[in-house]
């Protein structure tokens, strides 16, 4: 199991990395945009990677290229909210294929996926940090070769632990 600690860090078996945080802490998530890194215990789902950018992933885990029309609608009166949607599309979402390089990786977790609670929050992923690990809107951010290093461990049914 993957634990991801209120410190700033996540520890896999012996490995320890530095990661950021949702800029509310860690806590039970209230709403969508709250800032909050919902506490809990949630399944990995899927890989998005930039072929572009990453090349080939070792991993045991489902993958997904990201294309240029991506998105993950993060709008709660969308029948498609907390999921992956093509672009262009009428409702808020975020655009998985960015400039920057937060999502050349992403790891979806399964928060708010069965059922989907709409305002519940969306988008929970384990992405690319930021430059000093700056706070997220409610991810988890990692440098990308640590990013790689869990994704080549990691079994296909593992679990991620929030506390």
């Amino acid at each position: 199991m993957i634990i991801v600690k209120k410190s700033g860090y996540l520890e896999y078996k012996k490995l320890k990395f530095r990661c950021s945080l949702g800029s509310a802490g860690i806590k039970k998530k209230i709403k969508e945009g709250d800032n909050i890194t919902p506490k809990g215990v949630f399944k990995i789902i899927k890989v998005y990677y930039r072929a572009d950018k990453i090349g080939k992933i070792q991993t045991q885990i489902k993958k997904i290229k990201i294309k240029k029309k991506l998105g993950w609608c993060d709008d709660p009166r969308s029948i498609f909210y907390n999921k992956q949607i093509k672009l262009p599309n009428k409702f808020s979402h975020e655009k998985l294929y960015r400039n920057d390089n937060l999502y050349d990786l992403i790891v979806v977790l399964n928060y708010n996926m069965n059922p989907i609670i709409k305002n519940r929050g969306s988008a929970i992923f384990i992405h690319i940090a930021k430059n000093n690990y700056q706070p997220t809107h409610g991810c988890i951010g990692l440098n990308k070769i640590h990013l790689l290093t869990i994704l080549k461990k990691i079994k296909k049914n593992e679990k991620v632990k929030i506390i």
